[in-house]
């Protein structure tokens, strides 16, 4: 616990470092904290919130930035959240309007990153995966074999397989066979729970083809799943921690192309109320060590579908930023809910 002299002197220390990102010395926190004290007094209180973890000194400078840990100390027990003013949400609710339903969700995108300045990011809903109607294999060649999928919607997928042996035609009407006994009517969510069972109760000679065709269909049902939409990425080069490292900015980078670790990270955030900050580690993904994350789920018709949220530094203006995420949240589930209800 601190007393009230050292939570003033922290919050006054974060607030500066976030507004100019410089190290903050004991002289300037004297002066903005509005305490009537001695440097030195500033200096012992201080040097405990490094003590604890709080806050570090920098090689390079006299001052003190704030940690990872002090952020969060900060967010948690020390920040004030101002409303969003009427002019941002009137912004927001003209750009989430139910009259667009296809742009709802690349226009949540767009607004979390415009008026934040850092990349926004989007989790859709989850499409109704269809079932699986008929899988058939049929042998192109002594190497190749056609995968034919046809799902309850009519759709039709097709992929080559190529298995490490040549396979007989009896031995293809018989994986056919197998897969429409034991498969069809279900989607590949289902599947993918009972297939390892499956599998090893199969015939050795079998099981790799079996396995190359629920792994071909399982990226079949997922390419039509793209739940993931990201904008302004380009908006953290311009950021002063990213631009000076560019290996940092290239697996930042990275980690928004591959989408499957940021896509559970935000569907981890949709199983709390409210907003939900990630600050540096805290996310479990290294390219985002220097990141925070604040995220908020939205609903349709009282249940959540997905979730909103935005990607910048640890220096960010949490009071700015968490406002928003909340507000774009709540009018997006409102837009969805109109539109589901119709």
């Amino acid at each position: 616990m601190l007393d009230e002299r050292a939570r003033t002197l922290l919050k006054t220390l974060i607030e500066r470092y976030i507004a100019e990102g410089q190290p903050v010395g004991s002289r300037a926190l004297s002066r903005y904290s509005g305490l009537d004290l001695s440097a030195a007094t500033v200096r012992n209180v201080m040097a405990d919130l490094e003590d604890i973890g709080l806050i570090a000194s920098p090689h390079t400078s006299a001052g003190r930035v704030p940690t990872s840990r002090g952020y969060r100390f900060f967010v948690d027990s020390l920040l004030t959240v101002r409303p969003l003013d009427r002019e941002k949400i009137d912004v927001i609710e003209e750009q989430l309007h139910p009259s667009q339903p296809r742009q709802l969700i690349s226009n949540a995108s767009h607004l979390l990153a415009g008026l934040t300045h850092f990349a926004g990011v989007v989790l859709a809903p989850r499409r109704r995966q269809p079932k699986i109607r008929q899988m058939e294999f049929v042998s192109l060649s002594e190497r190749r074999i056609l995968l034919i999928l046809v799902t309850t919607d009519g759709d039709v997928q097709n992929r080559l397989l190529f298995p490490g042996r040549p396979y007989t035609p009896a031995e293809l009407v018989t994986a056919t066979n197998y897969l429409n006994q034991h498969f069809v009517g279900g989607d590949f969510e289902q599947i993918r729970q009972h297939v390892s069972e499956e599998l090893l109760a199969l015939r050795g000679d079998l099981q790799a083809l079996m396995t190359a065709a629920l792994v071909a269909g399982d990226e079949v049902m997922r390419g039509a799943d793209d739940r993931y939409v990201i904008s302004g990425e380009r908006n953290l080069l311009e950021v002063e921690e990213f631009s000076s490292n560019m290996q940092r900015l290239r697996e930042l980078f990275d980690l928004f192309e591959q989408r499957t670790s940021l896509m559970q990270l935000l569907d981890l955030s949709q199983r709390a109320d409210g907003v939900q900050i990630f600050i540096g580690g805290e996310s479990g993904l290294a390219p985002l060590d220097e990141c925070s994350v604040v995220t908020a789920a939205y609903e349709v018709d009282g249940q959540v579908v997905g979730s909103v949220g935005v990607i910048g530094p640890t220096r960010m203006a949490y009071e700015r930023v968490i406002p928003i995420v909340d507000i774009t949240a709540r009018l997006l589930s409102s837009a969805l809910t109109y539109q589901a209800t119709r």
